[in-house]
């Protein structure tokens, strides 16, 4: 009596909870639609079927089945979870009281709701659910007219998912390889700016050696010119002090010479008529026996007008003898009337 109650009761309640529920699903086109859920599981397969109805529910008995379909509809367990909700304990009941009225009569209105659960699994792709509750109203109904419709949505709906998931796996791997690229890119990129920095180092080297080589050599070349020059200048400075010396000698030994005659020079006519005055340097050597052996000009001013006069002049010179040739030099002027 009491299970016969509980099923009285549900056909009650079920008009009103399938409005609510269709309700529901006609308005979710009205709404922002939900996140779909994640699938339970990924559809590159179709998952391998299992039965409508599990090998525990199956193999209870008849009582326990009526208990536990009357306690499931109580606790509004009318499709789930799998292998404790009302659909499976009636279809096990109708499997062992094929003739019971009333197990009929509960599977009837259970199949509703069943069918909207199966709609709601299939719109958040959740296919093994899907296809679990398509299984049961395939058990209660084979002949339900939305079984080829949710059939199909499962099937389009698993290809639209694989596609999708092809498509971001594809996107997966393109963007792996794209980073990949970018990285070696990047390496390819450094690698170039290391060599190019190792280069600009290389020649900013070689510059700079170059640098110093040529300053080195201006160096060098600087200190040659300074040596040539200090060079010249104590070659000048030689020179100078061996003439310095050689003046200083006869002078020196001029005072050993003793003039016996030292006449005058004549005075060139020309000179004379024209009243043009100079003198001569001459230098003269004179032998031990006290005559002039050599004589030369060394200066005259002006030039060429009375070198030979003096010349003549001094050739004629005699001195007392000494011990050895002195060399010395004179001074002859040449003045008119002088």
């Amino acid at each position: 009596m009491s299970h016969v109650n509980t099923i009285a009761k549900a056909r009650l309640l079920a008009p009103l909870t399938l409005l609510v529920a269709l309700a529901a699903c006609s308005g979710k086109d009205e709404t922002a639609p939900a996140a779909p859920a994640t699938p339970a599981a990924t559809p590159a397969a179709a998952p391998v079927a299992a039965p409508a109805v599990s090998a525990k529910v199956q193999s209870m008995g008849t009582e326990e089945l009526r208990d536990l379909a009357s306690k499931a509809l109580r606790e509004n367990r009318m499709y789930a979870p799998a292998g404790d909700n009302a659909i499976e304990y009636y279809l096990a009941l109708r499997d062992k009281t094929p003739d019971d009225a009333s197990v009929k009569s509960a599977l009837t209105d259970l199949l509703p709701y069943t069918l909207i659960a199966a709609e709601q699994s299939l719109s958040r792709e959740d296919f093994a659910e899907s296809q679990r509750l398509v299984a049961l109203i395939e058990k209660v109904d084979a002949t339900a007219p939305a079984l080829p419709r949710l059939k199909q949505g499962i099937t389009g709906g698993m290809q639209t998912a694989l596609k999708r998931t092809q498509e971001e796996t594809d996107k997966v791997k393109k963007d792996a390889e794209n980073r990949t690229k970018q990285l070696a890119d990047q390496q390819r990129q450094a690698q170039q700016q290391a060599t190019e920095a190792e280069a600009a180092r290389a020649i900013a080297a070689q510059q700079d050696a170059a640098r110093r080589d040529g300053e080195r050599q201006d160096a060098e070349r600087q200190a040659a010119t300074r040596r040539e020059a200090e060079q010249r200048q104590q070659a000048a400075a030689a020179q100078q002090a061996a003439a310095a010396r050689q003046a200083a000698a006869p002078a020196a030994a001029a005072p050993s010479l003793r003039p016996v005659s030292t006449p005058a020079p004549r005075y060139p006519a020309e000179a004379l008529r024209s009243g043009t005055s100079g003198e001569v340097l001459v230098e003269i050597t004179v032998g031990t026996d006290g005559s002039v052996t050599n004589a030369r000009v060394l200066r005259a001013t002006p030039s060429r007008v009375f070198d030979r006069e003096a010349l003549n002049a001094v050739k004629r010179w005699k001195f007392e003898p000494v011990g050895a040739p002195v060399t010395t030099r004179r001074t002859l002027a040449f003045a008119p009337g002088g």
